[in-house]
């Protein structure tokens, strides 16, 4: 148990029945009465997020999460096939588990998965991955200075905002947070 003036980001709890991260939290003093804490959290199986208020004195239930480093292998339909790098077990996570980091997935890039209680939570992907564009729209001469961008299909089936002079073939780096360009590799 922890008490809620403990609480800070990424701080994860179990309440009401479910699995919470703690996003934003505030410690407010009341003139003649008590303490209080403001946190807003998000629950980790759903996704949905909640703004909750405490007394200081309360208490929570801390939880401890397990993190595993997997290499990524294959996908089938919805299914995303992972090798743990530790016991070589290939646990398959389905897309709605790794959500939108799914369309940086390529094959034997690591990731982070959490675990709790054996049950994976999140996936977490390295900040920046480099992927090989498939395809997009040529150059035009001149194209090279002037600023714009135009959709490409990188290797992952993803779009990303290339500049005009990124042509199909080059490996680019793409910021797997934001999903944006970030260079040639």
């Amino acid at each position: 148990m922890i008490s809620v003036t403990d609480l800070r980001n990424g701080t994860k709890v179990e309440m009401d029945g479910g699995l919470w991260e703690c996003l934003e939290y505030q410690h407010q003093k009341i003139g003649r009465g008590g303490a209080k804490v403001v946190a807003k959290f998000r629950n980790m199986e759903t996704g949905s997020i909640v703004e909750r208020t405490f007394n200081a004195s309360e208490k929570l239930s801390d939880i401890f999460i397990d993190y595993k480093t997997l290499q990524y292998l294959y996908s089938d339909g919805d299914m995303f096939t992972f090798m743990d790098l530790e016991t070589y077990d290939q646990p398959a996570l389905h897309r709605d588990q790794i959500g939108e980091a799914a369309r940086w997935l390529k094959p034997n890039i690591e990731v982070t998965v959490d675990y709790y209680r054996e049950k994976a939570l999140k996936v977490t992907l390295p900040n920046v991955v480099e992927l090989e564009i498939t395809e997009t729209d040529p150059g035009v001469k001149g194209d090279t200075v002037s600023g714009g961008s135009k959709p490409a299909t990188v290797e992952t089936g993803a779009t990303v905002a290339v500049p005009l002079f990124v042509e199909t073939g080059t490996v680019i780096r793409v910021d797997t947070r934001t999903g944006e360009y970030l260079g040639r590799a």
